[in-house]
């Protein structure tokens, strides 16, 4: 096999072939009798500076009980899947994001499939935090935050938002009539998880890496100046000489 893959730790891309790609199959009977395929996978990050890697163990139904068919090419209906390594398919961020956004975006990330209504409060709570430590807004509630940035991002930024707010409710906040009951799936939870991925690096990292950018042409700048200076003063010595 050979296929591109990007590491959940260093975030490098790489490709991934048969030395560092690992699986295994594993055929057993529970006590009915049903029998269920695991599979485990390994992929180890080609990055000789990260040294991490992933393990995922997913349960299969046995699409061929009691038949002399080869394990690998008998996985039929995902029954469930385990991220054991990391626990979830959080992305690593730079140390410069705030601290408590990561942890609310890990935890997020971390009950997604679990509990797709916990995932969305994380995430709203998790916009929340970056609203007002980018924007430095605060307001009494997160409704009136989200409006007083309307006008600071892209209108279709500034929809999908709202949406975080509108679905994130759904878990901080019960129904007036207890028996309504409006759930989140697990795909709903899931874009919310990626919008605040998006956020992080659109506020965040492309914030500081202009600023980077920004600083080395003052640094440049800074530089010739100190160049011109020199040579100004070299030429008036030779020239009194």
């Amino acid at each position: 096999m050979r296929k591109k893959w990007i590491c959940p730790f260093c975030n490098q891309g790489g490709i991934i072939t048969s030395t560092n790609y690992h699986k295994k199959y594993s055929l057993f009977s529970n006590m009915v009798g049903e029998d269920k395929i695991l599979v485990s996978e390994i992929v180890e990050c080609p990055n000789p500076d990260c040294g991490q890697f992933i393990l995922v163990a997913s349960l299969y139904k046995d699409a061929y009980p009691g038949m002399e068919v080869e394990v690998m090419h008998r996985t039929r209906d995902l029954i469930k899947q385990w991220n054991l390594i990391p626990t979830s398919k959080a992305k690593s961020f730079p140390a410069y994001v705030p601290k408590p956004i990561l942890a609310d975006y890990e935890e997020s990330c971390s009950v997604k499939d679990l509990s797709p209504k916990a995932s969305a409060t994380l995430s709203r709570r998790c916009l929340q935090g970056m609203i007002r430590d980018f924007w430095g807004i605060s307001k009494k509630n997160l409704y009136e935050e989200i409006e007083a940035i309307k006008d600071k991002v892209e209108p279709l930024t500034w929809e999908a938002v709202d949406s975080v707010r509108e679905v994130g409710n759904i878990g901080a906040h019960m129904q007036k009539d207890i028996n309504i009951i409006i759930d989140v799936d697990p795909h709903e939870a899931n874009l919310l998880v990626e919008l605040i991925e998006t956020l992080i690096k659109d506020w965040y990292i492309n914030r500081h890496e202009r600023e980077e950018k920004l600083k080395a042409l003052k640094k440049v700048g800074d530089l010739k100046k100190a160049q011109k200076k020199t040579q100004k003063t070299t030429t008036q010595t030779t020239k009194k000489k």
